[in-house]
C-alpha cells in the first residue's frame, strides 16, 4: 500500500481522541503493515507523520496494540533509530523517540503492574506484550534509543520511556547498569585485581553510572517539561535500587541533588512536586535508607535526614489531597505517592497520621460524590456491580487512591485504626461499604484492604465491623464466584482477621458457607482464569490455608470436628506433604491449632496413622526453613503433652506407649531430628522444642529411655551451661515449668519469641526428669 504525506495527515488527525477510529484502523492490519514500513520509507516527512500515527494508536483498545506487535512495530522503530545519522533533522529523531515512548508505555501498560492504581488483569496479549517489552531492555536494544538522552530533541521522550515502561527490577537493572560503548571498554581494559575503578574519580560507574548522571544533570533543566521527565525516571530507576538511591542521595561535585529535589517538592507546578515527591519517596524508601534494629523483625528506622525529607513530601501531598483546585489526576497521584511512602512502614504510617493525613483522606473521600448504598443481600448475585451505574473514571481513580492509602496508613497500628473506624462527621464506615459494591475492582479491592486493616483492631472487629455491616458486606464479596482474584484475595485476607477466636461473626461465616469456598480456593476442581490457572492461585491457596488454620484457633470440639469434615484428613496430609514451605507452615499451624487441647489431639490420632505422622514431622524438624522447624516443634509439643485416650488412637498404636515413641522405625528419627532442632537452631525454635522434651521425659519410662538414646542428655546439658539459669530440680522452687497450670507448658504452644533463659530452664527441668525421673515417680 502507497501512503501520501497528505493522507497520513488525514489519518492522524482523525484518530487523535477517537478511540473507535483506532480500533477500525487496527482491524485492517494490511494498513498498519505498510504505515510501520513508512518508518523506514526514503521521504523524510513520510516517516515523521508514520511516527506520529503510530505513537497517537498506541495508546487505547489493546486490539491496537495486538496489530502493532503483529506487525513487528517495536523492531521497525528500532531500525529506524539505528538508521538516524547526524544529518538527520531534529523533528525525525524526536518523532522516531516519541513513537518509541508511546510504544514501550503501551507494552508496559499491557503487561502490568500498573502504576497508578489496580487495572484489568492482563489478557491473552500479556505473552506477546511481555516478549516485546523484554526485547526493548536487551542491551543491544538499550544500544540504539538509550544514547538518544543526550539529544536536545529526544531527551525527554526517552526520560519518559524510562519512566513509566520500567517496571520490573530486570528491566531497571538494565538500564542503570548500562554503559555507553567507550565506557564500557574502560571499565574492561581498567578491571585487573588490583585496582579498584570504582574509587576513581573518573570511572564510568560513579555517581550511579551514566543514566544517573545525565538524569540528574536533566532534573537541574530550566525546562519544566524535561525537568519533570528526569524526575519521574530518577523515581522510576531508584525505586527499591540502594545503588542509586545512595548516589542520588550522596554529595558530589556540584549542587547536591537531594536539597534540590526537595525544593522541587515545594515549587508551585503540581506536575513538578508530584515528580519530586515520588523521587524522593524512592530515595527514602531504598532498603540501604533504612536502618534495622538488632532483631530480624524489628520495624525499620529512618536517618534524621530521610525522617526530615518523609515529612517535608507528606505536606505537600497533604496539601494536593486536600486542594479542591488540583486536578483529580494530581490528586489520585498524590495519594498513591502517600500510599507508596508509608506502606509496610509503621513509623512513616505514624509520622503521617501525626501531620493530619488521615483527616486529610477522610475528608477528600467524603467531597466525592456519594455512591449507592451497598447490597445488604445474603447471597449476593454475580451481577451486582453490573446493576450500580459506573462512577466515571476519574472520580473513580481517586476514590481507589484514597481507600488505598487508608488502608496501608491504618494497617499497623491500632491508634489509627481505631481513628479511623470512629472518624465522625460523617462516618467513613458507609462509605467503605458502598465501595465494596463498586463496579471498578480497584475501588472494591481498596475497600476489602481496609476492612482487613480495621479488622485487626479487636474492638473495632467486634462492634464497628458488625454494627456497620462490613463484615458481612467483606464475606459476600469473598463468596462470589466469578470476583477478580486480586479482590477475592483482598477480601480473604480481611476474612482471615474476622474469623479468630474472639470475632462473634466466626460462627456466622461458618453458617453461610465459609468452609466450602475456602477449599474450593485451596483444591479447585477446575481452576478458572480468575483462579490463576491449572492448581489455582497460588496466593489464594496460602491465605485461604491461613483462614482454616485461624478458624482452628481456640476453637469447640463441634467447630474442630465440622472443619476437619470438609477439609478431609486426607487433604490435610496432601499440604503437609507440599513442596512449598509457605503451605508447609501454615498447614502445621493448623494441626497446631488443631492439637490445642486433649480433645483435639485424640481427633487427630484416631484420624491419623502414626507411622505416617512421624515420617512427616521428623522431615519437617529437617526442613531448611526456620519457620517451618518452628512450627513443627510447636505440633510436637503439644501432641506430647497430651496422651489421646486408648479408645482414640488407631488399632496400631499402643495403648501404653504415646503414638509418638510407638514406632521402632520412626521414633529414633524424629527424636534425632527434635536433638539437632534443639542444639542449632534459633531460640524461638529451641523453646517449643525443649517443652516437647520434658513432656515426652515426664510422660513415661519408654520416653525417658528413648530420648537417652539419641544423646538428647549431651544436649540438654549442653544448653544448662550456656545458659544463666539458677533453677534446679524438677519441681524445686525455681522450676516454672512443671504444673499442668502452667500454660506455657501444661498447653505446649507458646508464642515464640523466649530467651535463652527461658530456654535453659526448660532444658534443666528436663535434665532433671531425664536424670531423675523415675525418683519423682
Amino acid at each position: 500500500m502507497t501512503f501520501t504525506l497528505a493522507r497520513l495527515k488525514r489519518v492522524k488527525n482523525s484518530v487523535i481522541g477517537n478511540p473507535a477510529a483506532k480500533v477500525q484502523l487496527a482491524q485492517d492490519e494490511h494498513f498498519v503493515a505498510s504505515l510501520v514500513q513508512c518508518l523506514n520509507a526514503e521521504e523524510r516527512e513520510l516517516r515523521i507523520e508514520a511516527a506520529h500515527v503510530i505513537a497517537s494508536i498506541s495508546y487505547g483498545d489493546e486490539q491496537v496494540l495486538a496489530t502493532l506487535l503483529r506487525c513487528d512495530a517495536p523492531r521497525a522503530f528500532l531500525y529506524a533509530i539505528s538508521k538516524l545519522s547526524a544529518e538527520d533533522l531534529a523533528p525525525l529523531r524526536a518523532a522516531f523517540a516519541r513513537g518509541l515512548r508511546a510504544l514501550a508505555i503501551a507494552l508496559a501498560d499491557a503487561v502490568g503492574p500498573s502504576q497508578w492504581g489496580l487495572h484489568d488483569e492482563p489478557s491473552a496479549l500479556k505473552g506477546d506484550a511481555d516478549a516485546a517489552l523484554d526485547y526493548l531492555f536487551e542491551i543491544s536494544s538499550i544500544d540504539l534509543y538509550l544514547p538518544l538522552l543526550t539529544d536536545v530533541a529526544c531527551q525527554m521522550f526517552i526520560a519518559q520511556l524510562l519512566a513509566f515502561s520500567i517496571r520490573t527490577a530486570e528491566h531497571r537493572a538494565a538500564v542503570v547498569d548500562w554503559l555507553p560503548a567507550e565506557d564500557r571498554m574502560k571499565e574492561v581494559k581498567t578491571k585487573r585485581g588490583w585496582e579498584k575503578t570504582a574509587a576513581n574519580a573518573n570511572a564510568p560507574t560513579r555517581q550511579g553510572g551514566w543514566l544517573c548522571r545525565n538524569l540528574a544533570g536533566l532534573a537541574q533543566s530550566k525546562d519544566a517539561k524535561l525537568q519533570e521527565a528526569a524526575l519521574w525516571a530518577l523515581a522510576t530507576v531508584a525505586k527499591d535500587n540502594s545503588p542509586v538511591a545512595a548516589a542520588l542521595a550522596k554529595d558530589h561535585d556540584g549542587p547536591m541533588l537531594l536539597p534540590f529535589i526537595l525544593n522541587l517538592a515545594r515549587s508551585r507546578a503540581a506536575d513538578i512536586q508530584l515528580a519530586a515527591c515520588l523521587c524522593l519517596t524512592s530515595i527514602i524508601r531504598a532498603p540501604s535508607s533504612l536502618a534495622h534494629g538488632s532483631h530480624g523483625h524489628a520495624p525499620p528506622v529512618l536517618s534524621a535526614a530521610d525522617d526530615a525529607a518523609a515529612r517535608t513530601v507528606m505536606n505537600v501531598l497533604n496539601r494536593i489531597i486536600s486542594s479542591p483546585t488540583e486536578s483529580l489526576s494530581s490528586r489520585t497521584k498524590a495519594s498513591f505517592i502517600l500510599f507508596y511512602l508509608v506502606t509496610d512502614h509503621p513509623a512513616l504510617a505514624l509520622a503521617a497520621f501525626d501531620l493530619g493525613s488521615l483527616r486529610v483522606l477522610a475528608s477528600a473521600l467524603n467531597s466525592l460524590p456519594a455512591l449507592p448504598p451497598g447490597s445488604p443481600s445474603p447471597s449476593p448475585s454475580p451481577s451486582v456491580d453490573s446493576e450500580i451505574e459506573p462512577e466515571p473514571t476519574p472520580p473513580s481513580l481517586l476514590r481507589e487512591s484514597l481507600l488505598t492509602t487508608l488502608a496501608a496508613l491504618s494497617l499497623f497500628d491500632n491508634t489509627i485504626r481505631l481513628a479511623l473506624a470512629d472518624t465522625p462527621h460523617p462516618s467513613l464506615l458507609p462509605l467503605i461499604h458502598s465501595s465494596l459494591s463498586h463496579p471498578r475492582a480497584g475501588v472494591r479491592y481498596a475497600a476489602a484492604q481496609c476492612v482487613r486493616a480495621l479488622s485487626r483492631a479487636v474492638a473495632v472487629l467486634r462492634t464497628n465491623i458488625v454494627d456497620s455491616g462490613l463484615g458481612l458486606a467483606v464475606f459476600h464479596l469473598f463468596l462470589k464466584p466469578d470476583e477478580d482474584r486480586r479482590v477475592t484475595g483482598a477480601a480473604l485476607a480481611a476474612v482471615c482477621n474476622i474469623v479468630n477466636e474472639f470475632s462473634p461473626l466466626r460462627p456466622i461465616y461458618l453458617d453461610l458457607g465459609l468452609m466450602p469456598r475456602l477449599v474450593g480456593l485451596l483444591f479447585p476442581a477446575s481452576p478458572s482464569a480468575g483462579e490463576g490457572g491449572p492448581g489455582g492461585d497460588a496466593t489464594l491457596k496460602l491465605s485461604s490455608l491461613w483462614a482454616v488454620k485461624n478458624l482452628l484457633s481456640k476453637s469447640s470440639t463441634e467447630t474442630k470436628r465440622d472443619v476437619m469434615a470438609h477439609l478431609g484428613w486426607a487433604r490435610l496430609v496432601g499440604l503437609l506433604q507440599d513442596t512449598d514451605t509457605s503451605i508447609q507452615e501454615q498447614a502445621l499451624h493448623l494441626v497446631r491449632n488443631l492439637a490445642e487441647n486433649e480433645q483435639g489431639v485424640d481427633m487427630f490420632f484416631r484420624e491419623l496413622d502414626a507411622e505416617m505422622l512421624l515420617s512427616t514431622l521428623t522431615r519437617a524438624l529437617s526442613a531448611e526453613d526456620d519457620d517451618v522447624v518452628l512450627q513443627a516443634t510447636y505440633v510436637l509439643a503439644n501432641l506430647a503433652n497430651f496422651v489421646p485416650s486408648p479408645t482414640n488412637t488407631r488399632p496400631s498404636s499402643s495403648s501404653s506407649v504415646h503414638p509418638l515413641l510407638s514406632s521402632a522405625q520412626h521414633t529414633p528419627r524424629l527424636l534425632s531430628a527434635l536433638r539437632t532442632a534443639l542444639a542449632e537452631r534459633t531460640p524461638p525454635v529451641r523453646r517449643p522444642a525443649v517443652s516437647a522434651v520434658l513432656e515426652l521425659a515426664r510422660g513415661s519410662t519408654a520416653g525417658r529411655r528413648a530420648l537417652g538414646e539419641v544423646g538428647m542428655v549431651g544436649t540438654l546439658k549442653a544448653l544448662v551451661s550456656g545458659g544463666t539459669a539458677t533453677s534446679s530440680g524438677a519441681g524445686g522452687p525455681g522450676s516454672p515449668t512443671l504444673t499442668s497450670s502452667s500454660p506455657s507448658i501444661a498447653r505446649g504452644d507458646m508464642r515464640g519469641g523466649g530467651d535463652e533463659r527461658d530456654v535453659s530452664d526448660l532444658a534443666r527441668t528436663a535434665l532433671d526428669w531425664l536424670e531423675h525421673g523415675e525418683v519423682y515417680r
